[in-house]
């Protein structure tokens, strides 16, 4: 896969397909394939899809040291100049919705739209707080971190729907690795509030009303703090790319294709 040198980072990414970028940003702990690769098929006609994994994912490497929603955001901002032809569009989810709003605070020529989907601003709600700090803990024990993590990922009905063997291969797939780990932290502490004002994409922000990971009401608060922003709600779990993806996919599609 290719790669692309980031401060003390070399951050690998795929490309595919042809026509304006699309870059795809992930979540903690699981990488762009993890995140979004089923869904590239959908886009890649129309876009050129990039997927980026950063620091703590797929092939990247880095120093191992702390991370920040600004070290996150050069990585994808080197990714978008190495392989993307003008300004792209940008669909984050989780840690890389907060980290996509900091890529188009900071280099605003090179995002065209931009899509949020259960993102949040900052770190002062007790819940989340108090969710990513049980997680955290749970780093000893991996049945426990990877039950936790999938327990949170889903809503109860998707959980039965997947079923049993489903779930027990999530599980076993939702590892403290140091990656996941930095990525939880950063979670803990990362605070985009000021970087908000300087948003010059057009925005979509999507909700998940059944999200026991960022409550929706975090969402609706990031919608709240992006002045002109659209807003759009999925009756979904946290991890909506799996459990609403034709959905979500025909949101990211109307946004995008849109003019």
């Amino acid at each position: 896969m290719p790669s692309v040198s980031a401060g003390t980072a070399q951050v690998s990414y795929r490309a595919e397909g042809s026509g304006p970028g699309l870059v795809l940003i992930h979540g903690t702990g699981f990488g762009a394939e993890g995140t979004w690769g089923h869904l590239v098929e959908h886009f890649r006609d129309r876009r050129t899809v990039i997927l980026p994994d950063f620091s703590g994912c797929g092939e990247t490497t880095d120093d191992g040291g702390e991370l920040t929603v600004e070290i996150l955001a050069e990585q994808i901002i080197a990714v978008i100049e190495e392989a993307g032809d003008g300004p792209v569009d940008i669909a984050g989810f989780s840690l890389g919705s907060v980290v996509g709003a900091a890529v188009a605070a900071t280099r605003p020529d090179l995002v065209r739209r931009l899509v949020l989907t259960a993102g949040w601003t900052h770190p002062g709600d007790e819940y989340l707080r108090n969710m990513m700090s049980a997680w955290r803990a749970m780093a000893g024990n991996a049945e426990a971190f990877g039950r936790f993590g999938t327990l949170t990922a889903f809503s109860p009905g998707f959980l039965n729907i997947l079923g049993r063997e489903t779930i027990e291969n999530i599980v076993a797939g939702n590892q403290a690795t140091e990656g996941a780990l930095r990525h939880i932290d950063l979670n803990l502490r990362l605070d985009i509030r000021d970087l908000l004002p300087k948003i010059e994409a057009e925005t979509l922000v999507i909700g998940c009303t059944q999200d026991i990971t960022v409550p929706v009401a975090l969402t609706r608060d990031l919608h709240a703090q992006l002045p002109g922003s659209t807003y759009a709600e999925l009756d979904s779990g946290h991890v909506a790319v799996l459990e609403k993806s034709a959905e979500l996919v025909k949101l990211i599609q109307d946004f995008i294709h849109q003019g």
